[in-house]
């Protein structure tokens, strides 16, 4: 299993959190996802279909874009 730490800075609340979670968490091969809206980050557990770009690449277009 992978994990992946992503510094998302338009994480402001728990709704943000919320959405997050779920959108994240219905990837296939997606196991866990933490995202914290103090930290701004999101980190991210998961195995084989699931890559870390198509994990940025659903954050981006959930408008919740990783900060480089």
């Amino acid at each position: 299993m992978k994990t992946a730490k992503f510094q998302v800075p338009s994480i402001n609340c728990n709704h943000c959190v919320h959405t997050i979670e779920t959108e994240l968490s219905e990837m296939d091969g997606v196991k866990s996802v933490a995202a914290d809206a103090v930290k701004k980050e999101v980190v991210v557990q998961f195995d084989a279909p699931a890559t870390e770009e198509s994990l940025e690449q659903l954050l981006a277009e959930i408008n919740y874009p990783v900060k480089k």
